[in-house]
């Protein structure tokens, strides 16, 4: 694996062009980032979420980590503000009957003790709020956490209306350094909403990039390139978005599909395959 190169958000925050995600691996969590980490991801995301998420348990994988000489420090950590709507009423990790603004402070300061850590380096709203003005309310209490250095940026997550992320940009003093999305047909891959993100240098982060689209990865197109640089499939998909401007998540459990993932960066797609994929998705 070739080194990844960091690049510069917005906000200043080093970012991975690939991040490990921790979605859905409960007790496995711990000794599945550590595998990540130690594999060669320097990007992890998380949530305040335990209907999905085992936060703690990767706060337990950054304290063992350091046993492998790698410090919270070497590592972009992300983690979510989940609204009342997106938690299991039965683990509901802030006061449900607090005003929003209190939850939110409260959310993080689970999340910073979940991953041992006093800061983040981008905070993200799990899913936008209605109306404009709750969404606001929202970010506004998270504007408070960056300014007093608990988050180092700010973003939001599952958001697939263009104007809904136009009026925060506009309205926010800090503005949303991400967008994390669902990367699949339905919307259109969003492509109205990553050309507003590319035009206001917002990071446009794709998840449920594999699962949702078998149909690119068995198709012609995408093979025969596999078959052209000796890759898998996915390896072609992940790298085309990473040519895109694109921060694929991944949270595969094997191994070896780590190193693949981390092997998109020894090889580069010509500029007719890029165009050939880009078609691909036009027409799907």
């Amino acid at each position: 694996m070739v080194d990844q190169k960091w690049f510069t958000t917005s906000a200043g925050v080093k970012m991975p062009p690939i991040i490990y995600g921790t979605a859905w691996k409960k007790d496995r969590t711990a000794d599945l980032v550590v595998k990540a980490i130690r594999a060669g991801f320097r990007g992890i995301d998380t949530a305040c979420q335990p209907k999905h998420y085992n936060e703690p348990l990767v706060g337990t994988a950054l304290y063992r980590l350091k046993d492998h000489g790698i410090e919270r420090e070497a590592l972009f950590l992300q983690t979510k503000f989940t609204p009342l709507s997106g938690q299991d009423p039965r683990q509901v990790p802030y006061d449900k009957n607090s005003p929003v603004e209190l939850q939110v402070a409260q959310s993080f300061e689970a999340s910073k003790k979940n991953l041992q850590t006093e800061y983040v380096d981008s905070l993200v709203l799990h899913s936008p709020m209605q109306p404009h003005a709750l969404l606001m309310k929202v970010w506004n209490a998270m504007e408070k956490i960056q300014k007093t250095g608990g988050a180092r940026q700010l973003g939001i997550s599952n958001c697939y209306n263009t104007e809904t992320v136009r009026s925060l940009y506009t309205d926010a003093n800090v503005k949303p350094a991400v967008v994390q999305n669902r990367f699949y047909q339905e919307t259109g891959y969003d492509e109205d909403l990553r050309r507003w993100c590319s035009n206001h240098k917002v990071i446009y982060q794709s998840f449920w990039t594999l699962t949702a689209n078998p149909h690119i990865l068995s198709s012609n197109t995408v093979r025969t390139i596999a078959q052209k640089y000796q890759k898998t499939e996915a390896q072609i998909f992940f790298r085309y978005l990473s040519h895109s401007g694109i921060v694929p998540l991944t949270g595969t459990t094997s191994e070896q599909h780590m190193r693949e993932d981390l092997g998109i960066f020894d090889f580069e797609l010509s500029s007719e395959d890029l165009k050939n994929v880009s078609f691909l998705l036009s027409q799907v």
